[in-house]
């Protein structure tokens, strides 16, 4: 099982981040430690001083495929979830101006939990599809996959140019604009519309 995220994928974030808007996917890699086990807390790694949120909708592939043409995308997945994508950002700061890559900074252990329970996508308005992330109780991010620069059948049949996509592979497939640092205590909620997804505390 491998985890592709999807960066620059919302125009507004790659704004905030003062990022061009890429012309075709981003994507990099996160090992499947970087998943956290259910029912374990999140601690603040020791590593960074700037720990950064970004809130995805993430998709678990359901069937193998190589060279996947984007009209026939949809069948390659029919589950949907809600992930974090953490990143620090000061170590990847030093990453950008070295010119060295950013796995330091975003693939570390833990760097990607994601909700337990997953949706299917057949209940859902996968092209006007809402999610949003609370801390503290405060909304601070509200994405909608209509403002995708590249939606899930595109990034699926791009990202299958280069690799096999197999099942259980997960896709973090970008985070709209709002990402912000977290302290520990911090108490962050994720939902998809009305459903709540994940609760978790920053430790």
């Amino acid at each position: 099982m491998k985890i592709i995220c999807i960066g620059r994928n919302y125009a507004n974030h790659a704004k905030e981040m003062n990022s061009p808007i890429p012309d075709v996917p981003m994507f990099f890699m996160k090992p499947d430690t970087a998943l956290l086990p259910k029912k374990n807390p999140f601690f603040y790694p020791s590593f960074t001083n700037d720990l950064h949120y970004e809130c995805e909708i993430v998709v678990r592939i359901n069937k193998l495929g190589k060279n996947i043409a984007e009209k026939f995308a949809h069948e390659y997945y029919d589950e949907i979830g809600l992930g974090i994508d953490f990143t620090a950002r000061d170590l990847q700061q030093k990453c950008k101006e070295n010119g060295h890559p950013w796995e330091i900074a975003k693939a570390f252990e833990h760097s990607a939990p994601m909700s337990d329970q997953f949706l299917n996508k057949n209940n859902l308005s996968m092209e006007n599809l809402n999610f949003f992330l609370y801390k503290n109780g405060e909304l601070v991010q509200h994405g909608n996959t209509k403002d995708m620069i590249f939606n899930i059948d595109k990034l699926i049949a791009y990202i299958s140019q280069f690799m096999t996509l197999k099942i259980g592979d997960l896709l973090f497939t970008g985070t709209p604009e709002g990402v912000g640092p977290v302290q520990i205590g911090d108490i962050l909620k994720g939902k998809i519309e009305d459903t709540d997804m994940f609760t978790l505390k920053i430790k």
